[in-house]
């Protein structure tokens, strides 16, 4: 069965959700983006984005996050109605990453996948690459993030 086959009517999925609490936001960007607006809350008021808030990069890592444990438990899903759950590899790439709004300190951010296309692989039979949209959204329905990503599938 082919991620395809699988997804492409389904249509937006939540794959689940995260909150972003300040200890998580200052340990996330003292390690990989150290913006005042990410280490310092009383910094972070006086700034551009008025507030503790997340590094965009976090924002990703918390997609991903929802997305591994959301395949694994799809995965068991779909072996107990007895279809073969597609191979997923590694992921080429992504585009069209939009932050559209800063996650506070205190956010739930629910994140959402939705099958787009699939490729066959002509150097490789069997295989494809399928892109999907990602997307997340706050506790008030903004919309906060949105990118594509492309994911191996393989026979």
């Amino acid at each position: 069965m082919t991620m395809e086959t699988l997804y492409r009517d389904k249509g937006k999925t939540l794959i689940g959700e995260v909150t972003f609490k300040a200890d998580d936001i200052i340990r996330f960007a003292r390690d990989y983006d150290p913006q005042p607006f990410h280490l310092d809350a009383e910094a972070a008021k006086s700034s551009l984005l008025g507030g503790l808030c997340a590094s965009g990069w976090h924002t990703v890592a918390g997609w991903m996050k929802c997305f591994v444990p959301y395949w694994i438990r799809e995965m068991k899903r779909l072996g107990r109605e007895g279809v073969d759950a597609p191979k997923l590899g590694p992921s080429p790439g992504f585009r069209n990453l939009h932050w559209l709004k800063p996650v506070y300190a205190g956010d739930t951010i629910r994140y959402y996948t939705t099958f787009l296309e699939s490729k066959e692989l002509a150097s490789r039979p069997g295989w494809r690459i399928n892109t999907i949209l990602n997307e997340g959204e706050n506790q008030k329905g903004e919309a906060v993030i949105r990118f594509e990503s492309k994911v191996i599938e393989f026979p």
